[in-house]
């Protein structure tokens, strides 16, 4: 391809060349899906919606998850007044960028109008790509419905009248964006003030939308003001936005606001930014010691601040290199400068500072590294607009909330995301280069339409996404890819992989916008940045091994992809394109130039990955070989990863191999529970599997053990894997590295350090169970580790079946004399004892409730309750399930609970019997106050006041569940209530609907 119009071929819908009388619709199966979600706290209903139409080929999870989050609701011109179809959707979105792309004059005639249409459509129906969420949401729905929304000061920049204009409604041109990066300047009124703050970062929480900031400009406390007095400093106004992040989302918004809050390392508060989030994190243990609610949605969180935002400092590499050299001179020190008044000035230890900074990523996880010099080396237009070179507002300052898009401050970008796995052929073993690079293409077309037909939040972010066009593609499911190829993800044949592919993405999106400039024009200050871009482009290039002279301007030696390795695993055809593609873009934007500033990031892709039914989101490894299949007729279905089975396919293995291996994987353990064994829980480690090769065994590796196993992916994969593909994207990556409960800060510090050496430019560290909010420690048997909340709807009904028919049908009552405990309490003005009495064993068989208030409604109640729980415990129900059915009920009298020594708040009388229950069983992790020498680990015993104790009836020991990984336990989906959430890059992602707290 030498011309843009090369572009416009049919590679996909060839079928429709031959047969005329068929449309892209045509080419795929339809199925009729119910789409029913319910809130799981409440069981409301969400969403209720029949007979929508998807292609064949789509999970019911999938259909789910569009339906619920991108189907239009209302005010659409069909019987149903909502779309009920993805013929629907498609065709809304890419016809918008059709007539857009027409209308910018790079597509010309009537054919390669329709194929763009139909290849784009395929290409999207058949899931091998998907934009980010704010085109589902907004795109098309004026050019396809006649919707038109109020216009919500929205702006564009106006080619005829070559200016800013406000928009006329919301939906004739689209909100694309997802990523916005906002300045401000250190004064309290006036365009870009600390005023104006407030109102930008309002309007894009209230549409879903997240803001990135470097704050480092508004001046520290004490620091002299223009009128006389002194600054109340930084922290006071960081502490006012956070508040108002929250606010607003509270108020009822799409989903939590997503903030990115930055300050530079040399800011004269930086010691109190980067000890902020820590510190209140200190203050909501106190408070729950006090009996408030720790949960993330409870009082405790609800009173501190720095809750709405991700922190992150930027580190200078003159920082960085002094933090290198500790060893030899610890007591290196960094000045921090005042904004305007020099008298703030101080000098303090690097060591005091990285000491400070690791503990508290430890502590809760903030504040994030972000490498400022790494950042601004890669910078295209470090000219800005007005041609000043390396001016403070024209370097990268700040990323979006999720960290992938950095760019110019008041900018904003679109992003899709491409499905790789999808262009993996399984007859030949080969990645489809044609197909990818072809769509590579027209997805860069899409997103420039995007632009061209956009609007935006604010007049600056309108002007300047206009003058610099910058767009964001990136790729999700590359796990798949490696485990269907035989790659561990931690080698250097995965990162080589993962390099091509993403350098292949980068390179041919660069060279398809210089052949737009060619066509249309470069973005307009190319000119002023052109000698700084094409810097970067062959800096780009020599990392893609086409070109070998030495890089310019880099202090550091950036990951190479090894063309060696590629020829090793007869890859040689990824070489030859990666090679090929750089050198194209090279000679072509020398030539021409670019039409956008950037065309690459690596995001989060939660949403989309799940409309997509990618196995692993963006770039992140499988988080365990077990699946859950949603079903149409609801519940879940357990199965084994597929690619595991398409992986040992391709590793030569027998079909009798492959299902002894796959039984293995799936396979139940024998579990011990009051005397009776039985057949359950799903262990999931493939590590002893029958017929599995040694050597094998790390191409199955995930980002957690998985079961009873003891493989994972080490940090330090994660950081390589980050450190491969950095130098080859635009933009950077959104991804956190998870550690251990039991990492150390040390651990943090070689993470950091490691990831500033090898040239990421920004990364996330999370330890598990850092923060105050912890997981539901519960499981059904002692022996196993697997979480309520983990198990499949058949885990549940064989448990049930198992526990509760086969066991526990015969009622056991007490005999003769029983010794209990008897706990007071008061709630309000009624005071409630309850008693807990034991058998000879140990075990707990029954509970007496008993009040203040004869002869009133309550004490019949609560009569009623003791004989219920009492006849349950007499059938052998353990009594952790008993607990966990009372947890977190509420009704009056509910509150502040006084005369009990541990519990002070409880939401019901039964759940304040929860938490007796609990105590008797040695778990005090729910009580607001624990006994002087109580360790969470171990069961504590009540009566010797003494931990170790082999306390009956399923003591803490058998209910803590050990927690590894990415999954995140302190939250709740803002949607639908669920707890299955995990990490997302930096965000985070709700697998039960999609929901996400990021970008895609």
């Amino acid at each position: 391809m030498n011309n843009l119009n090369d572009l416009f071929k049919r590679i996909f819908t060839k079928e429709l060349e031959i047969n005329k009388s068929i449309t892209v619709y045509d080419l795929f199966k339809w199925k009729k899906v119910d789409v029913l979600l319910k809130d799981h706290k409440t069981q409301k209903t969400l969403v209720d919606m029949k007979n929508l139409e998807f292609p064949e080929h789509y999970s019911q999870n999938a259909c789910d998850i569009i339906a619920s989050k991108y189907f239009r609701k209302t005010g659409v011109n069909n019987e149903y007044g909502y779309e009920n179809s993805m013929k629907m959707v498609a065709h809304r979105i890419i016809n918008f960028w059709t007539e857009a792309l027409i209308n910018e004059g790079i597509i010309e005639t009537e054919e390669q109008k329709n194929i763009f249409y139909d290849e784009m459509v395929y290409a999207f129906l058949n899931q091998m790509y998907a934009p980010n969420s704010p085109q589902w949401f907004n795109t098309g729905l004026k050019l396809a419905y006649g919707i038109k929304g109020n216009s919500n000061n929205n702006y564009y920049y106006d080619m005829k009248e070559k200016k800013v204009v406000k928009s006329q409604d919301f939906y004739s041109r689209t909100q694309a964006s997802a990523c916005f990066i906002i300045s401000i300047e250190d004064k309290l009124l006036g365009e870009h003030s600390i005023s104006e703050q407030f109102i930008t970062e309002t309007k894009l929480f209230k549409g879903g939308s997240g803001t990135g900031t470097n704050f480092s400009n508004i001046r520290a406390k004490g620091e002299r003001l223009s009128g006389g007095g002194m600054s109340s400093g930084l922290m006071s106004f960081l502490k006012a936005f956070d508040r108002n992040a929250g606010a607003i989302k509270s108020g009822g918004t799409t989903r939590r606001a997503a903030k990115m809050v930055i300050l530079d390392v040399d800011h004269p508060e930086i010691m109190d930014f980067i000890t902020w989030k820590a510190k209140e994190e200190d203050k909501v243990r106190a408070l729950g010691k006090m009996g408030y609610d720790i949960s993330f949605e409870g009082e405790a969180y609800e009173t501190v601040s720095g809750q709405n935002g991700n922190n992150s400092v930027r580190f200078s590499n003159e920082f960085m290199k002094k933090v290198e050299n500790l060893d030899k001179n610890p007591h290196e020190y960094i000045e921090l400068r005042g904004r305007v008044d020099n008298s703030v000035n101080k000098k303090i230890k690097v060591k005091d500072l990285w000491d400070n900074f690791n503990e508290s990523a430890w502590k809760c996880a903030d504040p994030a590294p972000q490498f400022d010099d790494t950042f601004n080396a890669w910078h295209t237009c470090p000219c800005g607009e007005d041609g000043i070179f390396n001016a403070k507002h024209n370097r990268i300052n700040s990323t979006n909330p999720c960290g992938e898009y950095a760019f110019l401050d008041d900018t904003a970008c679109n992003l899709a995301s491409i499905n790789v796995y999808k262009f993996y052929d399984f007859e030949n073993k080969k990645f489809n280069l044609e197909n990818y690079t072809h769509l590579i293409g027209l997805i860069q077309l899409a997103l420039e339409a995007s632009i061209h037909w956009g609007q935006f939040p604010t007049k600056d972010i309108a002007r300047k996404t206009h003058l610099f066009r910058t767009t964001g593609l990136g790729i999700s499911n590359i796990a798949s890819l490696f485990m269907v190829m035989g790659y561990p993800y931690d080698s250097e044949e995965a990162r080589t992989l993962a390099s091509s592919l993403v350098g292949i993405l980068t390179g041919y999106s660069y060279y398809t916008s210089s052949l737009m400039a060619k066509k249309v024009g470069s973005f307009e200050k190319y000119n002023i940045n052109k000698q700084h871009m094409l810097k970067v482009i062959r800096n780009h290039a020599r990392c893609a091994g086409a070109l070998d002279s030495d890089f310019e301007n880099l202090d550091y030696k950036p990951y190479k992809t090894s063309h060696k390795i590629l020829k090793d695993e007869n890859l040689e055809y990824l070489s030859e394109t990666l090679k090929e593609s750089w050198k194209k873009a090279l000679s072509y934007g020398e030539k021409y130039g670019y039409r956008n500033a950037q065309v690459s990031v690596i995001a989060p892709t939660g949403t989309i990955s799940f409309a997509m039914d990618c196995g692993a989101t963006s770039i992140e490894p499988y988080f365990s070989h077990i699946v859950y299949k949603k079903l149409s007729g609801g519940g879940f279905m357990m199965i084994v990863n597929p690619v595991i089975e398409a992986s040992l396919k391709n590793l030569g293995y027998s079909d009798d191999d492959i299902n002894d291996i796959i039984k293995y994987i799936s396979r139940t353990k024998k579990v011990k529970q009051n005397g009776f064994e039985y057949d359950s829980v799903l262990d999931g480690k493939i590590e002893g599997a029958p017929h599995l090769k040694k050597e094998h065994l790390p191409i199955f590796d995930t980002a957690n053990k998985c079961g009873s196993g003891s493989r994972f992916i080490r940090p330090e994969g994660h950081v390589l894997m980050m450190a491969a593909l950095t130098p080859l994207i635009s933009g950077s990556i959104s991804k956190t590295v998870n550690l251990p409960k039991n990492a150390s800060i040390q651990d943090f510090k070689n993470v950091i350090m490691l990831s500033w050496k090898s040239g990421v430019k920004g990364i996330s560290l999370y330890r598990d169970s850092s923060k105050a909010s912890q997981p539901l420690n519960t499981s059904l048997s002692s022996n196993d580790e697997k979480q309520l909340e983990d198990l499949t709807y058949y885990e549940l009904l064989e448990k049930t079946r198992e526990l509760y028919t086969s066991k526990f049908s015969v009622r056991e009552k007490p005999q003769g004399i029983r010794r209990g405990t008897t706990h007071p309490a008061q709630i309000g003005d009624v005071k409630i004892y309850t008693t807990v009495n034991r058998r000879e064993n140990g075990e707990i068989c029954e509970i007496y409730i008993t009040t203040d208030r004869e002869g009133t409604i309550i004490t019949g109640l609560l009569n009623s309750l003791s004989k219920s729980i009492s006849v349950m415990l007499q059938h052998h129900v353990p009594p952790k399930d008993i607990s966990r059915m009372l947890r977190g009920q509420k009704y009056e009298p509910y509150g502040f609970v006084q005369k009990h020594p541990y519990i002070k708040s409880v939401t019901s009388i039964s759940d304040l019997i929860s938490k007796i229950i609990d105590i008797e069983l040695g778990d005090f992790s729910r009580c607001q106050i624990k006994p002087e020498n109580y360790n969470s680990d171990i069961a504590y015993d009540l009566n010797t006041h003494k931990t170790g104790n082999n306390i009956t009836n399923n003591s803490v020991n058998s209910t803590k569940a050990k927690i590894t990984g990415e999954r995140i336990y302190s939250e709740v989906c803002s949607n639908c209530s669920s707890t299955n959430l995990v990490q997302n890059g930096t965000c985070k992602v709700c697998l039960d609907c999609g929901t996400t707290t990021g970008c895609s």
